[in-house]
């Protein structure tokens, strides 16, 4: 799985980076770009965060000023930015959250602007390297497959970019992105934990140590799946993961009715579920995938502490994924704040109606 991440957090970024340019993006934007993101031509990132603005958004400092050409020069530094720089790709394309000169303060002067590596001409060709460059690589605990980078705009003051969308929309069309990573996350979250409960329950099968708590002296070493304590972690872990799997499952089946009924009463009944299940699945399943992890590290007693065994590197690499695309502190805010209150509080009622109707099904089995 590890050797995995950088090509699932890549094509995570570069599909979100290039849903943007379709849902945002003028007919020009679509033709430069469109084709060569989703066929991974060229990659696409994610720049939000800044020194002083990490979960406050709105308190970012990169700014923006208009060209005569229509395009914007752009200044600021940007840290966190995960695969910011690599060779993996002929061109590398920054959605980049800035302020226009003149802008409000807050998160309503925000602008989302189109920043590549590589300025593309008229005809499609690469141009000249733009003036966005990396100027650090962050250390991370975990996930050192994909490089997490501090970004430069504008140091020469050359960083052209283009406004994707609408002036001082900025930060809503980035959720667009953002939701849709969250439960990217969810998943990198539950691979780790399945694949740490999978790693556990083969060891717990073929380890021998100790003998049955009720033999008697001279009793041969068992399975360590055979002590009461290794089988109860292992049954934690199986619960969890079941739990996070068939919780992605619905998300994904929401979406999928939200999508076959787009325009109509029933889609919007099928995205307000997505909308309010998607902070409590990220919550919910990255929290218990660390815990699983944990536990599979504890399953393998001192092997699994060391890096001879898969089982740290899960535990490591699992952790960010609490933090990742805003921590669940944030995810909390958001469920209360914004989503149990949807629609006069009609979409909560609605996911207690589908809960309701599983018992009701589950009573008659």
């Amino acid at each position: 799985l590890g050797a995995n991440y950088p090509f699932m957090t890549y094509v995570t970024l570069t599909h979100g980076a290039a849903k943007l340019v379709e849902v945002f993006g003028t007919e020009k934007q679509k033709a430069t770009f469109l084709k060569k993101m989703y066929s991974g031509q060229w990659g696409g990132t994610m720049l939000l965060t800044e020194p002083e603005a990490g979960s406050d958004v709105g308190a970012l400092t990169a700014s923006a000023v208009p060209q005569p050409d229509g395009t914007y020069l752009l200044t600021g530094t940007k840290i966190f930015i995960t695969c910011g720089e690599n060779d993996l790709v002929e061109n590398i394309v920054h959605p980049v959250l800035a302020r226009i000169e003149g802008a409000p303060e807050g998160s309503r002067g925000i602008s989302l602007f189109l920043v590549p590596k590589y300025w593309v001409e008229e005809d499609g060709r690469l141009g000249p390297r733009n003036d966005i460059v990396c100027t650090g690589i962050e250390e991370k605990m975990g996930i050192h497959g994909s490089a997490t980078c501090t970004m430069a705009l504008g140091g020469r003051g050359a960083c052209r970019g283009e406004l994707l969308g609408e002036a001082h929309k900025g930060l809503a069309a980035m959720f667009v992105m953002m939701n849709e990573a969250r439960l990217g996350v969810c998943m990198q979250g539950f691979g780790c934990a399945s694949a740490s409960y999978l790693n556990a329950l083969t060891y717990a099968r073929e380890r021998r140590q100790g003998r049955e708590l009720t033999a008697g002296p001279g009793a041969p070493a068992v399975p360590i799946i055979r002590h009461p304590d290794v089988r109860r972690m292992l049954l934690a872990m199986k619960a969890a993961t079941e739990g996070m799997r068939s919780l992605l499952f619905y998300v994904a089946l929401c979406e999928d009715r939200a999508r076959v009924h787009a325009g109509a009463p029933e889609g919007e009944r099928w995205q307000g579920l997505v909308d309010l299940l998607t902070p409590i699945a990220k919550g919910y399943v990255t929290d218990k995938s660390f815990e699983v992890c944990s536990l599979g590290v504890q399953v393998y007693g001192g092997y699994g502490y060391t890096r001879e065994y898969p089982q740290e590197q899960l535990l490591r690499d699992c952790r960010i994924t609490q933090i990742y695309e805003g921590t669940n502190g944030i995810q909390a805010m958001d469920l209360l704040g914004r989503k149990l209150g949807q629609a006069q509080g009609r979409v909560f009622q609605d996911l207690l109606g589908e809960i309701q109707a599983v018992v009701e099904a589950a009573r008659g089995i």
